[in-house]
């Protein structure tokens, strides 16, 4: 029984980091039909930018919200630099682009930080919590708890403020939105800055568990995918309930058969969601009137 409550609260601190970070992509893709590849870049900046504010002495809460900050005009560069001159552009244009946007933030997060593995001190000290004869760190409980808390706001944010109503009018049709009077270029800076943001939380509160370094966004990114599509790109909730699913996945296959085929799991899921349901396990089948 231990054994099974170790690796499902294991399981359930990594889905959670893949679940902010289908999030991100979620955000960005309903708001702009764009998959941003960079979104496990923010999740590095987070852990980045606050390892090295607390090293110059900055008080962790302030050093966490200076690196939300650096996240968020990062992930506004990108869509104003990048993202909006290529409107128009079809969608293997802009995949290339944000990949390219990954392969420039990870050199630069090279050249400004080091190439070394970096931690934060546990939010709660590191006396693992006994749960049911396994021993749990207490920063799971952060992680665990601060990707709900997100949930929930941003479900609040969709659901009764105008600003997340503009958002799901966008993703819902464009066109009809900019004729109500919406303004999709706002709504789409929102998602961007929205999508940081996220994902610069997820990386604060999961490097005292794994660590960060310059090139950790790269498998996050490509495990975040993963999780997106499990749900259901473009659903939020399904976003959420793949990464949980995923890092479920992960946990129990690494427990149970080997820890060698973990990171190959996500790798699996792409391919059997992409040929045996394109829509994911909460996406809906879209219908295209000719």
């Amino acid at each position: 029984m231990s054994e099974f409550v170790q690796f499902l609260m294991s399981g359930l601190t990594v889905g959670a980091v893949y679940a902010l970070v289908a999030l991100g992509f979620t955000l960005v893709y309903t708001a702009s039909d764009v998959v941003n590849f960079a979104q496990g870049e923010f999740v590095m900046l987070g852990g980045m930018v606050t390892v090295f504010m607390a090293a110059l002495g900055v008080p962790l809460p302030v050093a966490a919200l200076i690196a939300v900050a650096a996240a968020v005009c990062v992930g506004l560069l990108l869509y104003w630099l990048a993202i909006a001159p290529s409107r128009g552009a079809s969608p293997v244009t802009l995949i290339i682009i944000t990949i390219g946007a990954s392969i420039l933030l990870r050199g630069a997060a090279q050249v400004l930080f080091d190439k070394q593995f970096h931690k934060l001190p546990s939010f709660s000290g590191d006396v693992p919590v006994n749960l049911l004869g396994a021993a749990v760190q207490p920063q799971s409980f952060w992680v665990i708890g601060g990707t709900a808390l997100i949930v929930l706001l941003l479900y609040l944010f969709m659901e009764r403020t105008v600003l997340g109503k503009a958002l799901r009018a966008t993703a819902a049709n464009r066109l009809a939105a900019r004729l109500v009077g919406i303004n999709t270029t706002t709504v789409m800076t929102l998602a961007f800055g929205g999508s940081a943001a996220i994902g610069a939380i997820g990386g604060i509160l999961v490097t005292p568990i794994t660590l960060t370094s310059y090139d950790v966004g790269t498998l996050l990114a490509l495990k975040g995918f993963a999780a997106a599509m499990l749900g259901g790109m473009g659903n939020p909730l399904g976003a959420v309930m793949g990464g949980i699913l995923l890092g479920l996945l992960e946990s129990f296959g690494a427990g149970y058969l080997s820890s060698t085929y973990k990171d190959g799991i996500a790798f699996v899921v792409i391919l059997v969601v992409l040929v045996a349901m394109p829509q994911g396990l909460f996406g809906r089948r879209s219908v295209e009137r000719v």
